[in-house]
């Protein structure tokens, strides 16, 4: 089984959402003066490849620490939205893999915007779901959707309304996935573990795809 990385470095000066704060990390203890190195850790819980919970935006909804886990784990697939027309993941681009997305617990859509990670024109021009699309896959079983770009929402969606629509129906979000282009067109098992913070409403994880 082949063990398939799909998640950014956490690290001083990365990419993170205009106006939000980056990491900082501070040493606490070192080797060479307490005989063992220990670091503070100071980032925000949407840093890096993340996972957003309903209690994200909708404050009545259930939080990590009283989600089962196996929410966070399923059968995975990739679907190519490189072609996303003008920069909208439309119902009409994804119903004709109705089968494909029904056969799934967690879709992911590659559209390639991983590749501008770090740069300026990773946080414009993203292709993002339609309020439709969002509401049409509310339709399938799906534990979450995952996407290789800062958010499911479009740069100007004030009100986050895909975020609303999936978020309310229980389907988590993961957001900053990277390399999706190296993952089979067949099913493989996609984990996205959140910390066990009470009462977040996102985590950090370490997103990875089984395959084999």
């Amino acid at each position: 089984m082949r063990v398939i990385d799909l998640t950014h470095t956490i690290e001083p000066g990365m990419a993170v959402y205009p106006g939000m704060p980056g990491p900082e990390f501070q040493p606490i203890a070192t080797i060479e003066k307490e005989g063992f190195a220990e670091q503070l850790i100071t980032l925000s819980s949407h840093t890096g490849t993340h996972i957003d919970l309903p209690s994200h935006i909708l404050p009545e909804m259930t939080t990590p620490d009283v989600f089962a886990v196996e929410q966070f784990a399923g059968k995975g697939v990739v679907m190519d939205v490189h072609d996303a027309a003008g920069g909208v993941i439309s119902k009409e681009l994804l119903k004709p893999f109705s089968a494909l997305i029904g056969s799934c617990e967690f879709l992911l859509l590659c559209s390639g915007w991983s590749d501008y990670w770090g740069r300026p024109d990773y946080f414009r021009g993203y292709p993002a779901l339609s309020v439709e699309a969002a509401h049409w896959l509310t339709g399938f079983e799906l534990k979450g959707i995952g996407v290789d770009m800062i958010s499911v929402d479009l740069p100007d969606a004030v009100d986050l309304p895909v975020h609303r629509k999936l978020l309310g129906k229980g389907i988590v979000l993961i957001e900053n996935l990277t390399v999706l282009s190296s993952l089979p067109d067949s099913p493989f098992t996609f984990c996205a573990f959140p910390l066990k913070i009470a009462g977040a409403e996102a985590s950090p994880i370490r997103a990875v795809a089984l395959v084999g």
